[in-house]
């Protein structure tokens, strides 16, 4: 860890991560004031008249408690893909606009390591992506508790914010490996990145109606059974471990094809 690295690091991923998380946070907090059990059956009713659009988006499922209603609007989609969008940002600003740039070349001629500077660059990443799935977990139990205090999430959805914070890990490895295994800016941040938007609607493709089903099996983010993870269901815990060891295994594999790149110093 180099400190006035991951200082500077940290000041530069300060503005995505706010803005990504302002977003999220209004829509977490209007999705849960819109719970309402009578409400949760006009919805079903209308799911039922377009059931391939909101199955697509992941929320064609239970809306009868406020731990349903909560994954089926929030998890299928919005808390996947705006992390997914500041993923690609903070790897587009940590690594791939300073080597495109020239200023990773003059870091690299300072007595730090490689492996020192990629490890603290990927530490800011991982530190913005902690703060945002402390800041959701805390903004969901505190809007629940305050709109229905006789809603109980509990740790359901504490198991399932890990399991999504093991998605997140997955994602940021493949698109941190990318952008370090790639001279050029464009393949370095799409291969990755694109990569990840690929598998994504895939499985958007895969929920809209069982004539693609079958694609589930080709996408990574099947492995996030978000209401697995909520019923303690073994399968699903054992899958979220699955994307974090992928996560980290990326994470390793991008730091030592960083250590190992020709760059010009």
């Amino acid at each position: 860890m180099i400190a006035a690295l991951y200082a500077r690091g940290a000041k530069t991923s300060l503005i995505p991560t706010v803005i990504i998380a302002a977003v999220l946070a209004m829509y977490t907090t209007l999705i849960t004031a819109l719970y309402d059990p009578d409400a949760s059956a006009a919805l079903d009713a209308m799911m039922k008249t377009m059931p391939g659009l909101f199955d697509a988006f992941g929320m064609g499922d239970d809306t009868t408690t406020l731990m349903g209603f909560l994954l089926n609007y929030l998890y299928g989609f919005l808390y996947v893909l705006f992390p997914l969008v500041l993923i690609l940002l903070l790897v587009h600003r940590l690594v791939i606009r300073p080597i495109d740039r020239g200023s990773m070349a003059y870091l690299l001629a300072s007595p730090h390591r490689r492996g020192a500077v990629v490890g603290t660059l990927a530490a800011v990443m991982l530190t913005m992506l902690a703060a945002l799935m402390v800041f959701l977990t805390v903004l969901e139990f505190g809007t629940a508790a305050v709109l229905f205090p006789d809603e109980q999430l509990g740790i359901g959805l504490l198991r399932v914010n890990a399991g999504l914070s093991a998605l997140w890990l997955c994602m940021a490895g493949l698109s941190l490996l990318s952008a370090c295994a790639f001279r050029d800016a464009a393949p370095a941040l799409w291969a990755g990145g694109g990569f990840v938007i690929v598998e994504f609607v895939a499985q958007m493709v895969a929920q809209a109606g069982d004539r693609f089903k079958d694609i589930r099996y080709a996408t990574f983010l099947t492995l996030f059974d978000r209401y697995g993870l909520a019923d303690g269901d073994g399968t699903a815990i054992w899958q979220a471990v699955a994307l974090a060891v992928v996560g980290v295994a990326s994470l390793a594999a991008a730091m030592t094809a960083f250590v190992r790149r020709d760059l010009e110093v």
